[in-house]
């Protein structure tokens, strides 16, 4: 805030906590008087404002059988204002069922938790027109995804984990390798007799023991 009084700008931050009883009794309070001025703060005014959000519960959870499935905690409205977010969608339901979000006056986003087969999407793909187009979000889909051209067929919660970092044991971190270990040397014999002895082992060893894959009892 400092920063932007100075230059003119709008730059904007995000500030998370994990306590909400510290957000609302010191980071909110310690805003509003660097924001609007306090009597009773030595801080500077700078001006500016600030929204505050409720972190919302996961949109998946694992099941009996460890498989990411969509949290109960989510009913159809929340499941689709969840995915129009992920998506890059504006929620906004219109007057027909398929018109949940939109991204342009003419693309559109529908969310079903559903398994439609090939006559839904036939009929979709009718009501949408050829004059707009439509993202599907649903639990599966019959047929081939690229059967129709203005629709866009995508499973969730495939749709979801393919926005995740989840699955990623760097996170994108631009780390270095670490040096890899020197080779190790074959040790030398002190006794230069020992030599042909244990290279004729060598050559002799493996010819005489039979390979995994060679024939053979089954």
């Amino acid at each position: 805030m400092k920063v932007n009084k100075e230059d003119g700008t709008r730059r904007k931050f995000i500030l998370v906590e994990v306590n909400e009883e510290t957000a609302l009794k010191v980071i909110v309070p310690r805003l509003r008087a660097v924001i609007d001025g306090n009597a009773g703060c030595d801080l500077e005014t700078h001006g500016g404002g600030f929204r505050y959000y409720h972190l919302a519960p996961s949109l998946l959870e694992k099941d009996s059988f460890g498989n990411y499935v969509i949290s109960k905690q989510y009913n159809a409205a929340r499941l689709a204002e969840a995915m129009c977010k992920l998506m890059g969608f504006t929620y906004a339901p219109g007057e027909l069922y398929w018109q949940q979000g939109h991204s342009t006056e003419s693309d559109f986003i529908y969310v079903t938790t559903q398994t439609l087969t090939r006559d839904q999407l036939e009929s979709l793909s009718e009501e949408v027109g050829k004059k707009r187009s439509l993202l599907v979000c649903c639990a599966a889909f019959r047929g081939k995804a690229d059967a129709f051209e203005n629709l866009t067929l995508k499973k969730i919660p495939l749709a979801v984990l393919q926005k995740c970092e989840w699955g990623h044991d760097d996170y994108s971190l631009n780390v270095a390798n670490l040096p890899k270990a020197p080779e190790p040397q074959p040790a030398v014999l002190s006794d230069p007799k020992l030599e042909p002895k244990l290279a004729r082992k060598r050559r002799v060893q493996p010819d005489a023991m039979p390979g995994l894959f060679d024939g053979g009892a089954e």
